[in-house]
């Protein structure tokens, strides 16, 4: 494992007490922080309260290392569940390392942290948003934009593997579709559904 000592040599260790927050969801961070030791909670916060709880990491490890890779905001929040030795290095002076790395290394690395990302995503969305937010995010993320500029849907897999990705049942994916054309947030109803509304689709998404 590629610690934050070979990557900054000259990194000062801090101390987390427990319950501090760490990392902050849908924060992009000006460090990325390597814990030494102590345990780390990840999840959602409501609040001052960790509500939804996706796991816990133990030192020696990289904290959500992958928003770092593909440079994005951190996905999870992150609280010290004991006292936490670790180490923080920039974000910049992290990139530049991996830049250091050979291509094919740089390439596979990026593709494991956006494999990494797209779960975590999913596990929150699962988490933290009822049946229309997950429904309305997935559209929003497979959507691509036509020659008209609509935004619209191509459904290439069955409902029913739709809705296990989303985490909920079949009929649920198909009433929550039929909600939103009710609502015009979309509209079709074979393999194409059209956009109508993504304003009104980010806003129900929470994105």
């Amino acid at each position: 494992m590629l610690s934050a000592q070979a990557i900054a040599p000259s990194t000062e260790r801090q101390v987390a007490a427990r319950g501090e927050l760490l990392l902050k969801r849908a924060v992009a961070s000006a460090w990325v922080s390597y814990v030494e030791s102590g345990r780390v909670a990840l999840g959602v916060m409501e609040g001052d309260a960790m509500e939804h709880q996706l796991g816990v990491v133990e030192g020696p490890c990289w904290l959500e290392a992958s928003s770092a890779v593909l440079n994005l905001p951190h996905a999870v929040d992150a609280v010290a569940e004991t006292e936490v030795h670790l180490r923080r290095v920039s974000v910049a002076e992290f990139r530049r390392s991996l830049s250091d790395m050979p291509m094919p290394a740089q390439a596979v690395l990026h593709d494991v942290a956006m494999a990494h990302r797209q779960q975590t995503e999913l596990a929150v969305s699962r988490l933290a948003k009822d049946a229309e937010a997950r429904c309305a995010e997935w559209l929003l993320r497979h959507a691509q934009t036509g020659d008209q500029g609509v935004m619209a849907v191509q459904l290439q897999q069955r409902k029913r593997s739709i809705a296990a990705q989303l985490g909920i049942a079949p009929e649920t994916l198909s009433r929550v579709l039929r909600h939103l054309r009710e609502r015009s947030l979309i509209s079709g109803s074979g393999r194409i559904l059209n956009l109508v509304d993504p304003k009104g689709l980010r806003s129900l998404a929470g994105v």
